[in-house]
């Protein structure tokens, strides 16, 4: 969906469905119904564009504000801002939360975002106090997202294009991975650090992996993210 809409879509959960929204022109609405079985839709109003921006609202996560641009932050919280557009991620996704609530119950160190997209949960953890931070994406667009991210929050993070899987891994006290669960997987057998924090799959599922232990577990609204630590080193369970 995010190759046949570059401006973003929203996501609608149900019981046992999945439906995606866009706003586009009839030559995207005629790719979008060549891409999928089921495709319906209605004319918008001249105004589209002014309630897209109301669809994202701010959220309050793990002590932090955050919230799109054109929404007046409060001065009296930590505040991360995250426009949202053409990488995932705007602090308001369940699994986005359920990180950077895992994150602030952490002790603080040094840290990797793998799969950042938008960056968002990066900034956040420098908002948190993790330093020094470095996120990365296999994505152009995301690696070029995640930066604006940084500099409109003025904040130090380090932004690569890499493969999580693949590449070589920055040295990190904590790696926060929000993507698919095989791809957690795989970099979890990579031993990235002596601390995981992982989510991007559904609630009833975890990562398994020899010689990791779960040590927090936080269900959002039907997904999961689990505290990860080495097996030898576990001193917490669930």
């Amino acid at each position: 969906m995010l190759g046949l809409t570059a401006g973003g879509f929203e996501e609608i959960e149900g019981p046992g469905w999945v439906e995606l929204a866009a706003y586009t022109d009839s030559a995207g609405e005629e790719s979008i119904r060549a891409t999928f079985a089921e495709v319906s839709a209605i004319s918008v109003d001249d105004d589209w564009a002014d309630r897209w921006r109301e669809f994202h609202q701010p959220v309050r996560v793990g002590g932090l504000w955050i919230g799109p641009p054109w929404v007046r932050a409060p001065s009296d919280e930590p505040v991360v801002v995250v426009d949202p557009g053409r990488a995932f991620g705007t602090g308001a996704h369940p699994t986005t939360r359920a990180c950077i609530e895992l994150l602030a119950g952490l002790e603080r160190g040094s840290l990797f975002d793998a799969g950042c997209g938008s960056g968002v949960v990066a900034v956040a953890a420098v908002r948190l106090g993790f330093g020094p931070v470095v996120a990365a994406d296999s994505d152009p667009v995301a690696v070029e997202v995640a930066r604006q991210t940084a500099r409109l929050n003025g904040v130090a993070v380090v932004v690569r294009e890499a493969d999580a899987v693949r590449d070589e891994l920055p040295a990190a006290d904590v790696v926060v991975a929000n993507i698919e669960l095989a791809v957690v997987e795989a970099l979890l057998a990579r031993r990235p650090a002596r601390m995981c924090v992982t989510s991007g799959y559904l609630a009833g599922e975890r990562p398994r992996v020899e010689g990791w232990a779960v040590v927090r577990e936080w269900k959002l609204d039907g997904w999961a993210a689990h505290a990860l630590v080495v097996a030898d080193e576990a001193t917490d369970t669930l």
